[in-house]
This record gives C-alpha cells, sequence and structure tokens, in this order.
C-alpha cells in the first residue's frame, strides 16, 4: 500500500526540464549522496569554489555525510563523526555520533527535505515554474527545504514556530520566499498543521512537504545515513565489539529510519526513541513544553516505524540546557578539562546542537540501563551544531548569570553524569500497539489519512520494505531527467 508515489507528469516534467536546464541545475542520486565518489569529476572541481553555505545549484552534491570539514572549497572525505569517550558520557560504552554541520545550512535535514522534493521534481508531480514549495517544521527540516528550493529554482514557504532561535529565522529571511511564523515553539506541531490546511484552502498553487508524513524524509535516512552509520561502525569496532543500538530523538521520525537499516545488519539491535520529559508524548501519552529546539511533538509522526522501536526515553530540557552551557561557556570547558576529558573532544564540543545533547543523554541512558560496557558500541547522531544556538547562550547568560566553576561542577554531577535511567520504558508488544494508535487521533481524524493504511502500517509485513525499496527507482528517473537536461559532461 505505502510506496513515495513516482507516477509521471510528462507535461509539468518537460517544464521542470526546462527549468533546470537554464539555471544549470543537475540533480544528485541516493547513490552519490552515498559515495560522493561518484560524482562527476567537473561537479568536485566546480565545488572547488563554493562555500558550504552558498546558494549554488552544484550544492546539492554537498548533501552529504562525506563532506570535507570545511566552511568553503571542501571536497570529500569519510563520514564526518564523532567518539564521546567514557570521561565525558560516565558510562564505559563506545557512543558515537555522526556529525551534521558540515551538511550546508548547518544541519541533515537539509537531506530529509531533498529526499522529499526531489521524487516531485524529477516524476513532474512539482512544477517549479508554476508551484510553491511549503516546508512545515519546528526549525532545521523547514530551513533544509527553503535552502533545496534554492538550489533547484523553486519558490518557497516556511513555517516554524515564533519562539525559536533568532538565527534561523535571520538565515530563513533571506533564503526562503516567505516566512511565516505560528504561535508556540518547539511543542506546538499542530498550529504548524493548521497554518498547512489554511494554505491548501487559499487557492494557491503550492504543494505540502509535512516533514511529520513524507516518506521520502524516511527513505532518505534509511538509505543515506543508515549506510553512513553502517561505515562508521565498519571502521570503529574491533574484533570484540558489538553495536548494540541507536538513541534518536524522534522529531519527525525521519532519522530513527536509520535503525531500521541497521536492524537488518544488526537484528538484534536497539532502536531508541527520545523525546523531551516536559512533553512525554510517547511516554505517558502526554503533553507540554521544551525547550530542545529540533523535537516536535504531541503526536506520532505518520513515519514513524513504531513495530520496530525498542525503548523509549524522555530527556529534560534542563538537562539539555545546561549540559549545553557545560560545554561551551568558558567555565564549562575548564571543569570539563580538570575531569580528565581529552582536549581534542572538549575543543569539539560545539558540535552539539540541543537536540545533539538530547541525543546523547538519550544513548548514555541506553547505555546504563542495559549496563553496557566498553566492548558495546552506541551510534547517535548530532543534528546540527551550536552554530545555530548562540543566542540562546546570551539569553541564559541574562536570565541566569554568568556560568562559574561552581555551575559547571553541579551541571557535570547532576546532569551529565548523573544521567539516571527513570524516564525509560522498554517497550512490549502492546506497548508498541499503544504508541501506534496514538496516530489515529492526528492522521486519521485530524489530516485525512485513512483507517486501512494505519491499519496496513502495523499488520502489512511488506508496508515499510516497500518504501525502503524505493531509492533505486528515484535514481533511475533522477538519471533520466539529468540525461535530458543534458548538462552532465562525458
Amino acid at each position: 500500500m505505502a510506496t513515495i508515489d513516482l507516477s509521471v507528469h510528462e507535461d509539468r516534467l518537460q517544464r521542470t526540464v526546462q527549468r533546470a536546464r537554464e539555471r544549470n541545475i543537475i540533480i544528485p542520486t541516493f547513490a552519490q549522496m552515498k559515495n560522493p565518489a561518484l560524482t562527476p569529476d567537473f561537479i568536485k572541481q566546480e565545488l572547488g569554489s563554493v562555500g558550504l553555505w552558498d546558494i549554488a545549484p552544484r550544492n546539492l552534491f554537498r548533501i552529504t555525510w562525506k563532506n570535507q570539514p570545511v566552511s568553503r572549497g571542501g571536497g570529500y572525505g569519510g563520514v564526518n563523526y564523532i567518539e564521546l569517550p567514557s570521561s565525558l558520557t560516565g558510562t564505559p560504552a563506545r557512543i558515537v555520533a555522526l556529525v551534521g554541520k558540515w551538511f550546508p545550512t548547518g544541519a541533515h535535514k537539509v537531506g530529509a527535505a531533498f529526499g522529499c522534493l526531489a521524487p516531485r521534481l524529477v516524476t513532474g508531480q512539482f512544477d517549479p515554474t508554476t508551484q510553491k514549495a511549503v516546508w512545515p517544521s519546528t526549525g532545521n527540516y523547514c530551513r533544509g527545504g527553503a535552502y533545496d528550493s534554492a538550489l533547484l529554482a523553486c519558490e518557497s514557504i516556511a513555517i516554524l514556530p515564533e519562539g525559536m532561535s533568532r538565527e534561523r529565522f535571520e538565515w530563513l529571511s533571506k533564503v526562503a520566499g516567505e516566512v511565516i511564523a505560528t504561535p508556540g515553539s518547539e511543542s506546538n506541531v499542530k498550529e504548524i498543521f493548521d497554518k498547512c490546511w489554511e494554505l491548501r484552502n487559499s487557492g494557491e498553487d503550492l504543494m505540502i512537504f509535512n516533514q511529520f508524513d513524507e516518506f521520502g524524509n524516511y527513505l532518505w535516512h534509511y538509505e543515506v545515513t543508515g549506510s553512513a552509520m553502517q561505515e562508521v561502525l565498519q571502521q570503529v569496532m574491533g574484533p570484540r565489539d558489538r553495536y548494540r543500538g541507536v538513541a534518536l530523538t524522534t522529531g519527525s521520525a525521519g532519522t530513527i529510519a536509520s535503525g531500521d537499516y541497521l536492524k537488518k545488519l544488526y537484528p538484534d539491535s536497539k532502536i531508541i526513541a527520545s523525546e523531551a520529559l516536559q512533553c512525554p508524548t510517547l511516554l505517558r501519552n502526554g503533553f507540554g513544553a521544551h525547550r530542545i529546539e529540533g523535537i516536535g511533538d504531541k503526536h506520532v509522526p505518520w513515519i514513524h516505524n513504531i513495530k520496530n522501536t525498542d525503548l523509549v526515553v524522555a530527556i529534560d530540557d534542563n538537562s539539555v540546557v545546561n549540559v549545553s552551557r557545560l560545554f561551551n561557556e568558558p567555565a564549562g570547558r575548564e571543569y570539563l578539562l580538570r575531569k580528565g576529558v581529552p582536549e581534542a573532544t572538549v575543543s569539539q564540543l560545539d558540535l552539539l546542537g540541543f537536540s545533539g545533547i538530547a541525543n546523547m543523554l538519550s544513548a548514555m541512558k541506553f547505555a546504563k540501563y542495559y549496563e553496557l560496557g566498553e566492548n558495546d558500541v552506541v551510534m547517535t547522531v548530532l543534528t546540527d551544531s551550536l552554530e545555530l544556538y548562540g543566542t540562546r547562550l546570551e539569553e541564559y547568560r541574562e536570565a541566569f548569570g554568568e556560568f562559574t566553576a561552581f555551575d559547571a561542577a553541579e551541571a557535570f554531577a547532576a546532569d551529565l553524569h548523573g544521567e539516571t535511567t527513570d524516564a525509560l520504558e522498554e517497550l512490549s508488544y502492546e506497548d508498541r500497539k499503544r504508541i501506534h494508535n496514538l496516530k489515529y487521533y492526528t492522521w486519521v481524524e485530524q489530516q485525512g489519512k485513512s483507517y486501512e493504511e494505519i491499519q496496513a502500517q502495523w499488520y502489512d509485513p511488506d508496508y515499510w520494505t516497500n518504501i525502503q525499496s524505493q531509492a533505486c527507482a528515484i535514481d533511475e528517473l533522477i538519471n533520466e531527467f539529468n540525461a535530458r537536461v543534458g548538462l552532465l559532461k562525458n
């Protein structure tokens, strides 16, 4: 039942091909994003003079985990990752995190947005000459969508809550055609959905790319992020090491698709879904508001394969805020060095944005719960970096004063090494079904999904595998599109 629609609309496709030819656009394949060595040499050469965040069509080929970690003119290397030592995490388990900072826009969501937009372009379902692309999000996804739209010569509308960081709004104002701020902050996803319905009913020619129900988001992470994690595991694991699981805040539940990929390779591994303690939707069917920018909640995303999820954990947003200050304020870094955290690690802690810190804490919680040891490896992801939260630290200084050595000691003991295994549930079959059933209220009652499909998500053994198998078909369409555009050199 569930697949990404790949039906071709030839009249629109012709116009899209012409637009791409006029704007010098070549679209990368999923295979090239997994392995940038497949990128044509002339594109690699052109990237030598292009900044990582530049609005340049060739930056589509930087939608990969393998960018050289430089702001301008970089080539490709291995997967960008960091291993967080036990002196930092307080657990002997090896916690390894993919680094999202070195994507264009500074966050991997630019890849998820590509996974949604590209299939619609190369099939002619979306016409960039007449339609606008609408990107609803709690922050990074709409940034990624607006950026991808600009590179692909599409008009865009970005939607995000008014309470998100100043950095997000300032950047979007320069890239998106229109920016709409909805009421609330991270937890106010329903208000975003309501705005989408308002736009649908406006009569304007547009298409909604809702990350919470777009399987292009799921597929990109399954294929590209999952493959990147596999490469890192092959690189870091020794003969006695064992991959135990991946811990991720759910947000749109796109990134957690990487867990589905890894579970096929490592059937005994776990998938840990994380959320804010102040809004424990999965854990307690609850609600609330929180400050962990990058994760939306008060609903279960349509694209979350709940049946494959093993644990749910909740992270206190106070811990995220305190650890962020510990990692980035001078007194915090000095304290970490005194506690034996390697200088090489301390110098890289700005790679962790708020959701990245939450992911790290979730991985620590999982490791402590199962009493994992030094030969156990846990994966996670750093969606973005401190680069997108600088003003938040300024706000905390104004609200709470300077961060002192005493504050650092307290944050280290209570919020970092003091992370406990409370607010954690190991899911039984019935627990999973309970969480899955929560989808009904958002998606069937409010957003127009069918009763038959929500049942298929749970009972049809082919539902998720059908989606997972579509990357090759999309790549074929991308190759055909590029051939028609005629810009590839032999």
